[in-house]
């Protein structure tokens, strides 16, 4: 038998998330991007409810205008955290006479899920145990730039200017209102910005001038999160973001685009809606019509802070400016961002097909570095207990 002479890359998109039809979105860019001489790809959805499924079909968009249980070709699948398969069990339930579960070996997986389920590190920690190489950030930076308030304090710590903010649980909200609505209005003057803590895609943002229109975002940003953040407004400012590209070894920024919005911040309809190809199809000035000297400074700080959270991979960096003043404020930080920012990284020569292998070979790279780690350390621990008897707990019915 020959070897083979591609790479099998699984692409996993929808998920269990608000940002869930984003992601399909992204999904469809991402598998189109590869070259079909040097790649197979393996898609991998995961509908709304958590289910995963593979099949031809789900290259398709036009697939996910119906239940994609009832479309020919596609078949359940479930991605094994046992290192043995390396990959995937199509068919892991099987109904029929015939049917039988199947392995599939995967070389590698890109992640295209954004926010929960997905971007947040939970994915990662599936790839970790499976031992396989992956796109993108680990677990770690996931969980941190995934989590506006905790990447918030990281990034201060490192000496990269943020907003401020303050951080509220929906247990607080519930139990004293009141309280956390003087806290706020003690803290900023009007207008502020409410934000589920985890979420992207500028879902359940909010914007409010008066105490009504507070407790009204505060209450969407609850039911959408555990936790909000209160922030004030930074006005007179500009949206500028860059992306960042890279490991610790050699990390690049892109050009700088300064979107165009109708708001103060770009909504969900702004990003998704109007073009219909994501991220890509919103409305920018790219490059950002901003001196050599303030472009230079913004890279430099999204480099900074790419690498405060131990970031790989790539990802989008979103700045408050005031171009006047020089003044940078980092938003946050995308680790997945929308269309994979295709667009900056096109600005500066790189096409979405070497984008995407780009990030495949880091995350290649990263996996033989992981490799290096001893993980099986042996010792007589177990012999010794097992001869010793192993001691309970107190008042347990072991403990001797």
């Amino acid at each position: 038998m020959s070897a083979r002479k591609t790479t099998v890359v699984g692409v996993i998109f929808g998920g269990r998330s608000v940002e869930h039809d984003v992601s399909v979105v992204t999904g469809q860019q991402i598998m189109r991007a590869f070259p079909a001489e040097k790649y197979e790809v393996v898609p991998l959805y995961i509908d709304r409810a958590g289910r995963w499924f593979t099949g031809e079909p789900l290259t398709e968009i036009k697939t996910f205008q119906e239940d994609v249980r009832n479309v020919p070709g596609v078949l359940p699948v479930v991605l094994s955290p046992d290192v043995r398969h390396h990959g995937l069990i199509v068919n892991p339930l099987p109904s029929g006479l015939f049917a039988k579960p199947e392995a599939r070996r995967l070389d590698v997986v890109f992640p295209a899920i954004h926010g929960s389920h997905g971007e947040d590190g939970t994915l990662q920690g599936l790839f970790e145990l499976a031992d396989l190489p992956y796109a993108g950030c680990g677990v770690l930076a996931s969980a941190l730039a995934n989590d506006k308030w905790l990447s918030k304090q990281i990034l201060k710590q490192n000496g990269v200017p943020v907003v401020d903010g303050l951080c509220f649980t929906r247990r607080q909200w519930e139990e004293n209102p009141d309280a956390i609505l003087e806290q706020i209005k003690a803290a900023y003057t009007w207008p502020v910005f409410i934000k589920p803590a985890t979420l992207g895609s500028s879902i359940g943002i909010g914007r409010a001038d008066n105490d009504a229109l507070l407790r009204a975002s505060i209450d969407v940003a609850a039911n959408l999160d555990r936790r909000f953040l209160i922030e004030p407004a930074i006005l007179g400012c500009v949206e500028i973001n860059c992306s960042v590209l890279g490991d610790d070894r050699n990390l690049r920024a892109s050009a700088l685009e300064q979107p165009l919005s109708w708001e103060e911040f770009l909504t969900y309809e702004e990003k998704y809606l109007r073009g219909g190809e994501g991220m890509k199809s919103a409305d920018r000035i790219i490059p950002a019509p901003l001196t050599p000297e303030l472009t230079e400074r913004i890279q430099a700080i999204a480099k900074a802070a790419f690498a405060a959270v131990d970031g790989r991979g790539i990802a989008r960096i979103d700045f408050l400016v005031r171009p006047e003043q020089g003044e940078v404020f980092l938003n946050e930080i995308n680790t997945l961002p929308g269309s994979l920012s295709f667009y900056l990284w096109e600005a500066t020569g790189m096409s979405g097909s070497e984008l995407v292998e780009e990030l495949v070979r880091i995350g290649r790279d990263a996996q033989a570095e992981k490799r290096r780690n001893t993980y099986d350390y042996r010792t007589n621990l177990l012999a010794l207990s097992a001869s010793r008897g192993v001691k309970g707990m107190k008042g347990s019915k072991g403990a001797r």
